[in-house]
């Protein structure tokens, strides 16, 4: 059979008012029936806009050259660069589909998921309501959601972020195209949904005979799911290969390059002998920063729900300049407990110790003076950010609301140190949050984290959703400010890999209680617990060899 899609010298040139800006250059891509092509690259690579051109997706302001050929499983084929609306509509969702990289913005919030996968079946087709959602229904059910009959009268924000996306992968499905193109599917899922998400779009070529093409920037993802690798660079495409002979020999020095820098566990252990040879005498013996001892934090219900208890009975300490790591599924209490330290969130019960302020049962007269003491980094410095201010005057706002300094302009100095510390140009300073990419945006909020000079640093997941040469450079940042700073940390992720090379402790939470804690070669090396093994077993490590075998022993576990 003829390829699904045939992209032959595709450039994208976009109108922006500095001029015209070239985001494709050249690019010529096929994908074969029943494959998986993963496109990989670092944010600004055009990989997302090379696979939205698949679907005619990029705005007015595009300008498209070269051809863009897609084939339906009838043998029709059709150049979508030079397709009218009205047949885009008509190729949309029936030979080609689409999974966004954000479920929550993907669905209307004010319709059931049912009504929204119905929507898609009633355009494309003469269809009665009672016919589309019966078949809603079933291809709910065909991706796992649970009780398909009762959830389809749902709304998206009754589901969690796991179920969310396979709602999103059900409207791709829902008319069974030939090519899915799924935009960084598993971004922020924690590993244990992650591999369900990742079995599901394996079953979309199995069962359901639908290519996929997989944007991601989780190598990982790639050597667990994909036939073909695609590199893309600066516009360019640099490299394709079978993913086996790509992660064997690549051959160009940036594929290289980006898979160096793909963290893997057993890799922090060297980093944590340096760290603990930087102590000094009678370390051991410090008072702790943080120490929590049988802390509960109860959220109450409303409309007559039951409490729900988010952290149970959790203790642990932190020592000056020590990084504890916290891992575990979303909704293990992990934001909840670092919230707490920084007094954002109300404890329950039992005793929370940082900076010598017990948390439990504090006022606010009681809890301002330690703020100024504790940095926080928000997993999503885009909505963390003013969008209206500069980033100067977002990473001065500390020192102006603690009294450091008068203005953000009379702060600028101090701003400027802080910017290059984390490795911005000054000039950055004047460019607000949108004009910076997200690797960019981080580091401006490590350096608002850091205006103060923090005793203690809580970073919640500060990496989850950069790609891995940025991620790379991030968390390399972190290790050098905490050398130069010493602050003791609190690094929340559900990236296994990545607090291994950062933490000198780490501990586990599973549904609001600690099951395991001790140094990563303790955790990592010899798990005790079983969702620790489970967690660990999720995780697709950068090998397809090894990750073939990890997966197979995973199913055969859980069959």
């Amino acid at each position: 059979m003829s390829d699904l899609v045939e992209i032959r010298d595709l450039a994208v040139t976009f109108a922006t008012d500095a001029g015209p800006v070239r985001a494709v250059d050249g690019v010529s891509l096929a994908v074969h029936p029943g494959e998986v092509l993963a496109i990989v690259g670092e944010s600004g690579s055009g990989k997302t806009v090379t696979a939205k051109s698949i679907l005619g997706l990029l705005p007015e302001t595009a300008t498209v050259r070269g051809a863009v050929v897609l084939r339906n499983k009838d043998g029709g084929e059709a150049d979508v660069a030079q397709l009218s609306g009205s047949r885009l509509r008509q190729v949309r969702g029936r030979d080609a589909a689409m999974v966004f990289q954000e479920p929550s913005t993907a669905l209307n919030p004010v319709f059931t998921v049912g009504w929204q996968i119905a929507e898609g079946l009633r355009a494309h087709g003469r269809m009665s309501k009672k016919e589309a959602r019966a078949q809603a229904i079933d291809i709910m059910r065909r991706v796992g959601i649970p009780d398909p009959e009762t959830r389809v009268d749902h709304y998206p924000h009754q589901f969690s972020g796991g179920q969310k996306q396979r709602i999103v992968i059900a409207q791709a499905l829902a008319l069974d195209p030939g090519v899915i193109v799924a935009d960084e599917p598993t971004t922020a899922l924690d590993v244990t949904v992650q591999a369900e998400i990742l079995d599901l779009l394996r079953r979309c070529r199995d069962e359901f005979g639908a290519a996929v093409v997989l944007i991601t920037h989780n190598m990982g993802v790639v050597a667990d799911l994909a036939d073909r690798v695609a590199v893309m660079y600066q516009g360019e495409l640099v490299e394709q290969a079978p993913v086996r002979e790509l992660f064997e020999s690549p051959r160009e020095a940036y594929t290289q390059q980006l898979l160096a820098a793909v963290p893997r566990i057993g890799e922090g252990l060297a980093r944590a002998e340096v760290r603990a040879a930087r102590r000094p005498e009678g370390w051991d013996e410090q008072e702790p920063v943080v120490s929590a001892t049988d802390l509960r934090i109860v959220y109450p219900g409303r409309f007559r729900q039951p409490d729900f208890v988010a952290v149970d009975e959790v203790s642990f300490s932190i020592k000056p300049g020590e990084v504890l790591g916290l891992v575990g599924e979303s909704g293990s209490g992990k934001t909840t407990i670092g919230r707490a330290m920084a007094g954002l969130t109300r404890v329950s019960g039992g005793s929370l110790s940082v900076l010598g302020v017990e948390m439990n049962g504090a006022r606010e007269r009681r809890i301002r003076p330690i703020r100024s003491r504790v940095g926080f980094v928000f997993q999503d410095p885009a909505t963390s950010f003013n969008p209206l201010l500069t980033i100067a005057q977002c990473v001065a706002e500390p020192l102006v609301v603690h009294g450091r300094a008068e203005s953000a302009e009379d702060a600028r100095g101090r701003v400027d140190e802080l910017l290059e510390a984390v490795q911005l140009p000054r000039s950055y300073g004047d460019r607000f949050p949108h004009e910076l990419s997200g690797g960019q945006r981080q580091r401006a909020s490590l350096a608002r984290a850091l205006a103060l000079d923090p005793e203690l640093l809580i970073a919640d997941e500060p990496t989850s959703a950069l790609d891995v040469s940025v991620q790379a450079r991030v968390l390399d940042l972190f290790d050098e400010l905490h050398r130069e700073l010493g602050f003791a940390a609190l690094f929340i992720s559900h990236d296994l890999a990545v607090v291994d090379m950062l933490a000198d402790r780490i501990a586990v939470l599973h549904r609001g209680r600690l099951v395991e804690e001790g140094t990563g070669a303790e955790v990592l090396g010899n798990p005790q617990d079983p969702y620790t093994r489970r967690l660990l077993a999720s995780l697709p490590v950068p090998d397809p060899v090894e990750q073939a075998e990890r997966r197979a022993r995973w199913e055969a576990e859980a069959s």
